[in-house]
């Protein structure tokens, strides 16, 4: 499972032309569900999203998390994540999770991150997407539960 997560000032979905999700100071979290992934993955980047500290204390020094600075989140699911490069110019999509398997896992994560308390919007899973963000800083992290990079 892979995860991008952009600090933002505000960040929105929309579809179809029609706002579906927006939050003000939080995340934008763009996530991958990779064929093999499991609930282990899941806690995995739950955990590392609710515990990054990359907000500012009143140092100026990343040291505050999502819950510290009563954040917001918006995940969306992004299948291209999964994509694989490193052959030829046309991406392989074969790693990426089958979408009915992918939305159940996406759909936990999302639930799992509200347990916190957190206020968590989302895409529409498969939809075509336009998604706004004002990236603060700009900070962004890259995440995955394989550890490989």
């Amino acid at each position: 499972m892979r995860a991008v997560v952009q600090r933002v000032k505000n960040a929105s979905v929309t579809v179809d032309g029609k706002v579906v999700s927006s939050i003000g100071n939080g995340f934008l979290v763009l996530l991958g569900v990779e064929n093999g992934d499991t609930q282990q993955d899941i806690d995995y980047i739950v955990s590392k999203i609710t515990g990054l500290r990359i907000f500012e204390d009143s140092d100026e020094k990343m040291n505050l998390s999502i819950m510290d600075v009563k954040g917001e989140i918006i995940v969306v699911s992004q299948f291209t994540l999964a994509g694989d490069a490193r052959k030829g110019r046309r991406p392989s999509f074969s790693n990426a999770m089958l979408p009915d398997k992918a939305n159940q896992m996406y759909m936990q994560l999302v639930e799992s991150i509200k347990s916190f308390g957190i206020n968590v919007g989302t895409g529409i899973f498969g939809a075509m997407m336009d998604v706004e963000l004002i990236n603060s800083g700009p900070v962004t992290i890259l995440l995955d539960s394989r550890r490989t990079f």
